[in-house]
């Protein structure tokens, strides 16, 4: 096989997708029908709260759930709308209206699938876990305020700061319609709780969603429903294209596409570290082949007049539970939603958006663990900052610029933390002391010479007096960058300027070329002072002082 057609074959379906689906596809199909039921009221719900309808959220889970199943990397990942896409899709439509979302699903969808060719799938690994957990908590804050307009009967105000607007439709929360909203909406929150509890094998947020139905039809109760919705899939259909909205939403695809790698690989992730019922581990999963699996999902509901799709970690979870072992499961969910559209779309159609309202706001409440927070906010002082700061910046601007600058503290703390190992360590000439070695000083270098710590090891270093040779060992030292290799230059020019010789021993092989691109070996005085082995460096060392010596009495 050529090369090209080798790399093209690690993102295409293989036979040893469904290895050991003779086994388990029992399991495989259980595990299916469970999740496709806990996903009906997510799906309607995330379609609802995104501003682009029920009929979205249930296409996306369909069309995208399928495509993702046989084209991911991961053999237990489930797909379909999320609550981190939706905050994020939310200020998008009601900037560039409903009709935007389709072409935005297809050019994020294309952009993910650039990331996993380009290989950039493992750089989900370099993500701090401090900066993950924020924003999932930041994430999950956005989901439950979202869901103030839904849970007191009012609409929601488009463009507005997720706070604001929470805010802003309490305070125009009117009786008799609040007061029936929010009964639904504690009354689904108290059956997902207890179901939860009491019976772990029931779907509790179908069930819950099934009685605030059944309670609202029986006593008639006039509050906002989902609506019609089709008794069909629509017929593909590529989005209209033009500049202007090409050029209008390039920033939002990106901006999409980044937050659907990112989760979808958390994601997978965290699937491929949990066990099924019989306690076996999962496979193993290819995040390069899944992000081109989620891109094409993407693009696929796109097309269908879908949003963009992500990997699910709640309904991933719920199908390695059920015992899921192979894609076959992922493919079952979307086929059992298919077909509640084409058999129960009226019955679906009836559903309070207030139950779908209390169902996100329980699911919310979910995604934050307590025993994490608790652990980062423990852990280190720049840990927890992280964790704080991040999570802030989600719910006061968006997701993408919380990770930006989550990622910008941990980088800076991690800086500040290894500037902190460097050290510049003075020590005595070994060995028999001989006539004139209190004008020879040493100087080891410890740890990283980088941008963050170069400048304190400068300070240090010029700081000597009283000598006539300087020895710096650079053996010990484990990073040099070339802001670090520009301050060795500017510590030989001031020492050398101070009639000072100096002398380097123990550049690394691997320092090597930064140290003589820069020009850390020009800036010597000669050449030869530079040394391999500090014995070699001493006694040259000695042979200045004793010139200098016998120079001074002649």
């Amino acid at each position: 096989m050529r090369p090209a057609s080798r790399r093209l074959s690690r993102y295409l379906p293989s036979r040893t997708d469904y290895t050991g689906l003779r086994q388990s596809w029992r399991a495989d199909l259980l595990a299916g029908i469970t999740v496709g039921i806990v996903a009906l009221p997510l799906a309607l719900a995330f379609g609802v709260s995104s501003g682009v309808g029920a009929e979205a959220g249930l296409i996306t889970a369909i069309v995208a759930g399928l495509v993702a199943s046989v084209m991911g990397g991961s053999p237990v990942q489930v797909s379909g709308p999320t609550g981190a896409m939706v905050v994020v899709l939310a200020p998008v439509v009601a900037v560039h209206g409903t009709g935007s979302v389709a072409l935005l699903s297809v050019m994020a969808g294309l952009l993910v699938c650039i990331l996993g060719i380009s290989g950039l799938g493992r750089a989900v690994a370099f993500i701090p876990w401090p900066v993950v957990e924020g924003f999932t908590l930041g994430i999950a804050a956005i989901i439950f305020l979202q869901q103030v307009p839904l849970a007191t009967g009012t609409s929601g105000i488009p463009g507005h700061n997720t706070l604001l607007a929470a805010i802003e439709s309490a305070s125009r929360a009117a009786p008799p319609t609040v007061l029936l909203t929010l009964a639904l909406v504690a009354g689904v929150a108290v059956v997902m709780i207890l179901v939860q509890k009491l019976f772990r094998a029931l779907p509790a947020s179908l069930l819950a969603v099934l009685l605030a139905t059944s309670a609202a039809e029986l006593l008639q109760l006039d509050i906002p429903r989902i609506g019609p919705l089709p008794h069909s899939l629509p017929s593909p259909t590529f989005p209209a294209l033009d500049l202007d909205s090409l050029g209008s939403l390039a920033m939002p695809a990106v901006a999409i596409a980044c937050l659907a790698a990112i989760e979808s690989l958390l994601s997978a992730r965290v699937a491929a570290g949990m066990r099924g019922p019989d306690g076996t581990p999962n496979s193993a999963y290819s995040p390069d082949r899944e992000l081109t699996g989620q891109g094409l999902a993407s693009v696929a509901a796109g097309l269908f007049g879908g949003m963009p799709a992500t990997g699910a970690i709640a309904r991933t979870a719920v199908n390695v539970r059920s015992g899921a072992k192979t894609r076959l499961a992922a493919a079952i969910h979307a086929v059992v939603l298919l077909g509640i559209v084409y058999l129960a779309s009226g019955m679906v159609s009836r559903i309070p958006l207030a139950a779908l309202g209390g169902v996100l706001m329980v699911t919310a409440a979910r995604m934050v663990s307590r025993r994490t927070v608790a652990a980062i906010l423990r852990s280190t002082r720049s840990d927890a900052a992280v964790f704080i700061i991040t999570a802030l910046i989600t719910v006061a601007f968006d997701l993408i610029v919380a990770i930006q600058i989550g990622l910008a503290a941990a980088a800076l703390f991690t800086l500040r933390k290894f500037a902190s190992l460097s050290s510049v360590q003075r020590e005595e000439v070994s060995g028999p002391r001989a006539e004139g070695d209190e004008h020879i000083a040493i100087f080891r270098l410890d740890g990283a010479m980088f941008f963050g710590a170069a400048e304190r090891i400068l300070q240090e270093i010029s700081q000597v007096k009283d000598i006539q040779v300087a020895i710096i060992r650079l053996s010990q030292l484990r990073m040099l960058d070339a802001t670090g290799a520009h301050a060795l230059v500017e510590v030989i020019s001031a020492l050398e300027l101070r009639g000072i010789t100096v002398l380097l021993k123990g550049v690394r092989p691997d320092h090597l070329a930064v140290v003589t691109n820069v020009g850390v070996i020009r800036s010597l005085r000669h050449h030869k002072h530079l040394f391999t082995d500090l014995p070699a460096a001493v006694a040259h060392a000695r042979s200045h002082v004793r010139r200098n010596a016998a120079a001074a009495s002649a």
